[in-house]
């Protein structure tokens, strides 16, 4: 998967179009990421103790990875490609041909 743990994303498409955020999880069998604030959905929790009351909670949604894109150092998305070097295989942006 081109998107990894803690890269910075531009959301494409859904409620949150062009808003950004850090990528905390990558589900990889599911081919989702779970971006920090962004496609949040309310969920009810129950009281777990005696006397406390129930709560709605925001929590993150996960996002199909074709729905967002890498964000390059002039924020601007970015399509990413894989280069060798040295016999280590490197992400590279499509655009500007830099490292990621």
């Amino acid at each position: 998967m081109k998107i990894h743990k803690d890269d910075n994303i531009i959301l494409l498409t859904g409620k949150d179009k062009g808003k950004k955020g850090k990528v905390v999880r990558v589900l990889t069998k599911e081919s989702k990421v779970i971006v920090e604030g962004l496609n949040l959905v309310k969920r009810h929790v129950r009281p777990r103790q005696e006397g406390k009351k129930g709560e709605i909670v925001n929590v993150p949604s996960p996002v199909h990875v074709s729905n967002v894109a890498l964000v390059d150092s002039k924020n601007k998305p970015v399509r990413v490609g894989y280069k060798l070097e040295g016999g280590k295989k490197v992400r590279i942006s499509r655009k500007s041909g830099q490292k990621i």
